[in-house]
């Protein structure tokens, strides 16, 4: 059973253990073990325990996984509503109404109040594992599209999630209609038939791809009888920029399938032909709707949801492999067309068309949307091996490509095994292997692993080695030597002919090219060892997230966009790279919004009344007679002060470390009533031209609201006074030389159809919102930093929002403000300018 968490040997242990079945009437398991099955029922129980809550259960290989809803469910798109993860239950309990009596686990009169069948979109273990599975329900009272998201971390106490409606034909506001409310009773009491039945409406397909299906790249082809797959470079970090599909690396061999005709034939990445190792596998794929094509994927065996290489050992070697699941992930040949060329979204939406029957062996590679960094921290903390991360419009590719690349959470490759030690001083099991791989034509010593195996491994190893025994090392280079606390002893080696591949999971490498802390994983039987070498690259750490407990995940922040206070946290935990260097050091002011941004907002400055852990609290020497000023400084503050509902974060002209002494000026071009958006646009552009010919450089954001900001970095030399002052008379001159675009007077009588721009914010202690930060207006626009050349195509000073913010950020390779660190400039030129 696919599980979240770790499951105890059978996948209903838990479930037995919290119920006493002579007490409550409660259905115990089947004594027949559970299967994987096809089955896809589901089934909403009303329960009314120590408080009514609603159970939300799903078949799925045999159990049912479930969730328990405090709130129940709702149409509204809008509404998120918590679920908690609980005890997968027999598929027994499906139909299961009655009291369950006092002092028995969840005591109280449980009602089946919906049921039907539910269909997932793509494969819906990798998606329980990955925290995010959508899938559509075919009920008596709920229909349409839906999803699940896990919002809890990995060590949190409750495994939550958030079920909520996507957006389709039968979404609507819960304003205009609650099912819960309108629907309380039993469905076995009152059956209503299928509500697919009674309301018809043409509900458009779930698709697994952001883009109509675009094969115009494909080109007529004979289907070659071989085919070289292409292969992953290890990543040394996480891609920060591009557009990447984000896939489970899975603890497996590769495998392409070959069919033509009908036939099918399963190649190993090095070319060997295992149809006859793998016949039932085969006759899988041949289901298929595929006359002809390449298939690429790999196949695994599942324990718990999640792969075991050394289960699939075992399945491969064993008489019976019916355990071994074939995940797709590509089709660069189908149906008479050559697919190479074509776009890889294009390729894996085909696929999954292929796929839309998939059983239980054959299954399509889920792909994850979410931040690289989240997915992968997720990945490290269920044990997964890493990530496949892989270019979305790229070509398919034979050999090593950077197109596809591989973030793994351990250290971990293959290894040639290049001689072995008995176990103490008995032979027929073995101690130890010897390990090497291949530089240029050398073969380089590795060091030795002596775990991962018990005795009968042991022995099965000593049995596959002794045949290949030489006399002298097969190495050209010889780092590692045994040692008084090494469990070889000088001269018990046993060397062999280099041809098995070990994969090996280990700490780290040492300076000379030697596996420390190594644990055997498993023998790499579709690896040629020849083709072994050291992989370059550093393997990634996940870098623990801000550790922040949300509450009220579900808030509505917004209710215009539908932004939750979960999707705000989310959206700064996502930028905090970019925002936090124009956050470091900067006194701030926030905008609290408690109940969302359509109640009352609260503007703060200081941390007397609402503590909020993480941000910084200066000594009140800095600033005489106030309250001590705050700095966002890291990524957990800027988390924490987002818990306690802070939506804009504005900052100081000056840091703390010259708090008198401001480090840039900035042009707020504020738009008067009657302005068009094009007319800010010129705006900005007459600033730019008068500060270019004053000698000083400026960089360009849009407010998150209105209008646009103009920065200009100073070296911090100059008091506020002397700054402001030069910002009033730079806006003064503007107003005078433009008049009936420009004003310099604040008040929206002063400024019918002109731009006001705002210097006053150059004062001390006055505040501008700063990079990045989200606003508290309907659709959360966000200040994000532009190049200039980027104007013309910039749409509105909210052009981005909370919502697609982090899209577009994922998609630039360079920092529009990359020089705007570095550099430093004097107003003393254009103050005399100016005069």
């Amino acid at each position: 059973m696919v599980t979240t968490r770790s499951a105890a040997s059978s996948p209903l242990s838990r479930y037995q253990k919290m119920r006493d079945f002579g007490a409550t009437p409660e259905p115990a398991p089947s004594t027949h073990a559970t299967s994987r099955s096809a089955g896809r029922g589901f089934v909403v129980q009303k329960h009314w325990a120590g408080r009514l809550h609603y159970d939300f259960r799903l078949e799925l290989d045999g159990v049912l996984v479930s969730w328990a809803l405090p709130k129940g469910l709702c149409y509204d798109p809008k509404e998120k509503r918590i679920a908690i993860h609980v005890e997968d239950h027999p598929l027994e309990y499906a139909t299961f109404e009655g009291t369950i009596p006092p002092k028995q686990y969840g005591a109280g009169t449980v009602i089946v109040w919906d049921r039907g069948t539910w269909e997932p979109v793509g494969d819906p273990r990798n998606a329980l594992v990955a925290g995010k599975l959508m899938f559509q329900l075919h009920g008596e009272k709920l229909a349409g599209l839906w999803e699940l998201v896990r919002i809890s971390k990995s060590d949190d106490k409750q495994d939550q999630w958030m079920l909520f409606k996507k957006r389709d034909e039968w979404a609507q506001p819960l304003a205009k209609y609650d099912v819960i409310k309108a629907l309380p009773d039993s469905v076995t009491k009152k059956p209503l038939g299928l509500l697919e039945e009674r309301e018809p409406k043409v509900v458009r397909p779930a698709r697994r791809s952001n883009h109509e299906l675009d094969l115009s790249a494909a080109t007529s082809a004979p289907l070659p009888a071989k085919l070289e797959p292409q292969r992953a470079t290890l990543a040394s970090s996480l891609p920060t920029g591009g557009d990447w599909i984000v896939e489970s690396k899975l603890d497996g061999y590769r495998m392409l399938a070959r069919v033509h005709k009908g036939r099918v034939r399963l190649f190993t990445s090095g070319g060997h032909d295992w149809t006859k190792k793998l016949p039932s596998l085969a006759a899988e794929v041949a289901k298929l709707p595929v006359s002809n094509g390449w298939l690429d994927g790999e196949i695994v065996v599942l324990s718990n949801g999640l792969p075991d290489f050394g289960a699939l050992q075992n399945a491969v070697d064993g008489a019976t492999n019916q355990e071994i699941v074939y995940f797709l992930f590509d089709v660069p040949y189908f149906d008479g067309m050559d697919l190479r060329n074509v776009p890889l979204w294009a390729r894996r939406a085909l696929l999954s068309k292929i796929l839309k029957d998939e059983g239980d062996r054959i299954r399509f590679s889920q792909d994850f949307d979410a931040p690289v960094a989240q997915i992968f921290e997720a990945a490290a903390g269920l044990g997964l091996e890493g990530l496949m991360l892989k270019r979305r419009d790229a070509s398919y590719e034979s050999g090593r490509t950077q197109t596809w690349l591989k973030a793994k959470c351990r250290l971990r490759q293959e290894l040639v095994v290049c001689g072995f030690t008995a176990r103490g001083d008995k032979d027929g099991e073995v101690g130890s292997l010897l390990l090497g791989y291949y530089v240029g034509n050398q073969l380089h010593d590795a060091g030795s692993v002596g775990t991962g195996w018990n005795a009968r491994m042991g022995r099965d190893l000593w049995e596959r080695l002794t045949p290949l025994e030489v006399d002298a090392t097969p190495f050209d280079v010889t780092v590692s030597k045994p040692s008084r606390w090494s469990r070889r002893a000088a001269g018990s080696e046993r060397w062999v002919r280099p041809e098995l591949v070990a994969e090996v999971e280990f700490a780290e490498w040492t300076a000379e090219g030697v596996v420390r802390q190594a644990s055997f994983k498993g023998l790499r039987v579709d690896k040629p060892a020849r083709l072994v070498v050291r992989e370059s690259g550093e393997t990634l750490t996940p870098t623990p997230g801000p550790q922040v407990k949300v509450t009220h995940p579900e808030r509505i922040v917004d209710p215009t966009s539908g932004v939750t206070k979960l999707d705000l946290i989310r959206y700064y935990e996502s930028v905090a790279q970019w925002m936090l260097p124009h956050l470091k050091d900067r006194p701030l002011a926030m905008v609290r919004a408690p109940t969302g941004i359509s109640g009352e907002l609260f503007f703060q400055k200081h941390a007397e009344k609402t503590a909020m852990p993480g941000l910084t609290a200066h000594n009140r020497d800095l600033w005489l007679n106030h309250p001590p000023l705050l700095t966002v400084n890291t990524a957990d503050a800027l988390m924490s002060a987002a818990q306690m509902n802070v939506v804009e974060f504005h900052t100081w002209n000056s840091t703390v470390l010259q708090i008198d002494k401001p480090d840039r000026v900035i042009f707020d071009l504020d738009p008067g009533e009657g302005v068009k958006w094009k007319q800010i646009q010129e705006a900005a552009v007459l600033v730019h031209a008068l500060l270019t010919e004053l000698e000083l450089k400026a960089w360009l954001k849009t407010s998150g609201g209105k209008g646009l900001h103009v920065v200009v970095p100073l070296t911090p030399r100059l008091d506020y006074k002397s700054v402001k002052a030069f910002s009033q008379a730079f806006v003064r001159h503007l107003a005078k030389t433009i008049p009936e675009r420009f004003s310099a007077t604040s008040g929206a009588a002063n400024r019918i159809g002109k731009i006001y721009v705002d210097y006053l914010r150059n004062g001390k202690a006055q505040t501008t919102a700063t990079a990045f930060s989200a606003r508290a207006r309907p659709g959360m626009g966000v200040s994000m930093p532009v190049s200039w050349e980027q104007l013309p195509d910039v749409k509105s000073g909210a052009h981005w929002t909370v919502q697609t913010a982090r899209e577009y950020l994922s998609f630039q390779v360079r920092d529009p403000w990359e020089e705007y660190w570095s550099t430093r400039q004097s107003l003393a030129s254009a103050v005399k300018r100016m005069r």
